[in-house]
């Protein structure tokens, strides 16, 4: 067992979620994935984060995912799982199960199809934290999300003592240190893939939460020693080779692109899941020079 695992700092891949040919959940290819990832040194894994398509999967797939990751990450490492809902009564559901499976956290995303007044957004989330009794990562990405979260809110909820981190999918760096000026004490920072690590790092971020970090762990753990080491001109050379990949996959489905690299270095993890697209071979191309040549 870990010292705290209540304590969330460092890499922590989003996992793709694998499926067969039917659709089901691979779960013995999620389990290999998730031990070589723990054996790579990440310090966490996210289970039904953006890269896992949890807004593809139905209720009962995102169920075996989270239980898969729990299982094969064995107390080695905190699990943070997904909860992701239009509905507040069904992400406090979700939330609720997910700590009955042993989830270590969660994190919380707000799906939205109306839009919704700061209030209700603020709601949501406190909804979710009430319903359990372990730490929350608040989600924000206004890129995707129809109603994101203020600084105002996002302040508010860090008064909530369960609610102690946020995953912040913004491109704004500058939004980060707003929010680490606003709440440093109180909510901790993670980035995501749309911002440059070893950068969250130097203003007070405790790391990333990506799903990149799923085709490159140790280079990505690498990163995250090097900028605690404050070694940073040989984190931003590597954070220089590392960045590559991100930009390709800006310019991809960030699902498809993932398990494209994932199915290149021997994991049949399937494809995204439909309306999505796989890359096509020219596509696929470029990742695979990419990861030969990041290492």
């Amino acid at each position: 067992m870990i010292p705290n695992r209540a304590d969330f700092h460092g890499v922590f891949p989003y996992l793709v979620s694998p499926t067969d040919a039917e659709g089901k959940i691979s779960t013995n290819v999620l389990g290999r994935l998730c031990d070589d990832l723990i054996g790579a040194g990440v310090h966490g894994l996210t289970p039904l984060g953006s890269t896992g398509e949890f807004a593809y999967l139905g209720r009962d797939q995102r169920k075996v995912v989270v239980r898969a990751t729990i299982e094969a990450a064995r107390g080695r490492v905190p699990v943070v799982a997904g909860v992701a809902s239009t509905s507040t009564a069904d992400a406090v559901a979700q939330a609720k199960s997910y700590q009955k499976f042993g989830a270590d956290g969660i994190l919380a995303i707000l799906e939205a199809y109306f839009p919704l007044k700061d209030a209700q957004i603020e709601s949501y989330f406190r909804a979710i934290a009430d319903a359990v009794d372990i730490p929350v990562v608040i989600y924000t990405n206004p890129q995707f999300q129809r109603s994101d979260l203020t600084l105002d809110v996002v302040a508010r909820l860090a008064e909530h003592p369960r609610i102690r981190y946020i995953k912040d999918a913004s491109t704004n760096t500058g939004r980060l240190l707003s929010i680490i000026n606003r709440c440093g004490g109180e909510l901790q920072v993670f980035a995501a893939s749309a911002h440059i690590p070893a950068a969250v790092m130097l203003i007070g971020g405790v790391g990333w939460m990506a799903g990149p970090a799923c085709v490159v762990p140790r280079q990505s753990v690498r990163l995250y020693d090097l900028c605690k080491a404050h070694r940073w001109d040989e984190a931003m050379a590597l954070q220089g080779r590392l960045w590559r990949l991100n930009e390709a996959f800006a310019r991809y489905n960030l699902a498809a692109c993932i398990k494209a690299g994932l199915s290149i270095q021997g994991y049949e993890v399937g494809d995204p899941l439909a309306p999505q697209a796989a890359l096509n071979a020219d596509e696929r191309k470029v990742i695979e020079t990419l990861l030969q040549d990041v290492g």
